[in-house]
């Protein structure tokens, strides 16, 4: 076990630090939350709104647009919502920013499961703590790359005594790895998680505590492998992505019918460079000045931002909004049955102490 455990955490090192070259130190331009640039096709065209046809789309889109739900259109790096939902206040969590908790229908129902599995495991823990998820319509959210889509959402670690540390602090050496396990786990077992971004010394800390109370190595292995990354500035959170599938097939589907709706097609988003003023971005765009204002709440005579992210209502075919591949969710990675010593010890709890950090 201690061999394995060693080697294990030594290949996650090496490639965390190999990719350091490429990773920046701020949260809101990592690269690892990019998604546009990185989908393949995974699946059949149509797999999770059989039931409605394009005609049946199309009417609910224009005269019902609530009862089709949350629809997640584009990337978690280039997209938006529609009929966005707002994550609820729950014992088990602390939403800290609840005009920017909203997301997809899946999404709020995958944290619910899993905030809701680790209070019933530590029924004396502090809340979880959720912080950004998304804007009501979704799009660029301050300082994110990512978070457009209603798909994403960041997790605060959990402390020992529930101390949240100060800023600098040495987060590996004072979280609780069995709740942040706990967390972690229930990501990768109860729900449809797409990835889990977090720096590699949380990694490390989370690797050597499972392996500690007889987790599968290989099961370890695989989590760390492919689903949890590494990204040098979340060293206090888990950002973590989802997988919402009838949201993201329904934006995918939704997606040519936006132009019918100029105040729903708003997937185009700009990049304020110099000289652009707004006129010359709704000339570009074939738009109107007054749709880019009130799709971004612009009033009176406000300066453009060199750098500042614009939604821009197309009025025609939405052309340069990024297309999504055709969705089937993964399986979940499940572990092998454990031995009943140790699930019993799994049941049971485990000292945090037997994984501290390096």
């Amino acid at each position: 076990m201690r061999l394995a455990l060693t080697a294990l955490i030594a290949l996650t090192a090496a490639a965390a630090a190999a990719q350091d070259g490429v990773v920046t130190a701020t949260e809101g331009d990592a690269p690892e939350e990019a998604e546009s640039q990185t989908a393949e096709p995974v699946g059949p065209a149509l797999l999770y709104t059989r039931e409605l046809t394009d005609q049946d789309l199309a009417r609910k889109f224009r005269d019902d647009l609530p009862s089709l739900g949350s629809v997640s259109i584009g990337f978690a790096d280039r997209g938006r919502v529609i009929n966005a939902v707002q994550m609820p206040q729950d014992p088990a969590w602390i939403v800290e920013r609840p005009n920017l908790a909203y997301a997809t229908r899946e999404t709020v129902d995958a944290l619910t499961q899993v905030f809701r599995s680790v209070h019933r495991r530590f029924p004396d823990s502090a809340p979880a703590r959720l912080s950004h998820m998304g804007a009501r319509d979704g799009g660029y959210l301050r300082p994110h790359r990512s978070h457009q889509s209603g798909r994403d959402a960041d997790i605060g670690l959990f402390y020992r005594a529930d101390r949240i540390p100060p800023r600098g602090s040495v987060r590996e050496a004072l979280m609780d790895p069995a709740r942040n396990w706990a967390l972690l786990r229930a990501l990768v077992t109860e729900t449809d998680v797409q990835l889990i971004l977090v720096d590699r010394r949380i990694q490390a800390v989370l690797q050597r505590y499972a392996l500690a109370i007889g987790e599968d190595a290989r099961w370890v292995g695989q989590i760390f492998g492919r689903i949890v990354r590494h990204a040098r500035s979340h060293r206090d959170h888990f950002h973590v992505r989802f997988y919402a599938a009838r949201s993201q097939e329904l934006g995918r589907r939704i997606q040519p019918l936006l132009a019918l709706g100029p105040d729903q097609n708003s997937s185009a988003l700009h990049v304020v460079r110099s000289g652009n003023t707004l006129g010359q971005l709704a000339a570009r765009y074939k738009t109107s000045v007054v749709a880019i204002r009130k799709a971004n709440h612009i009033q009176g005579r406000s300066v453009l931002r060199l750098g500042q992210h614009l939604v821009i209502p197309l009025r025609s075919n939405c052309t340069v909004c990024p297309l999504p591949p055709p969705l089937a969710i993964p399986p979940r990675l499940l572990p092998p049955e454990r031995p009943s010593s140790v699930a019993q010890s799994w049941v049971g709890g485990i000292n945090p102490d037997l994984a501290t950090a390096e």
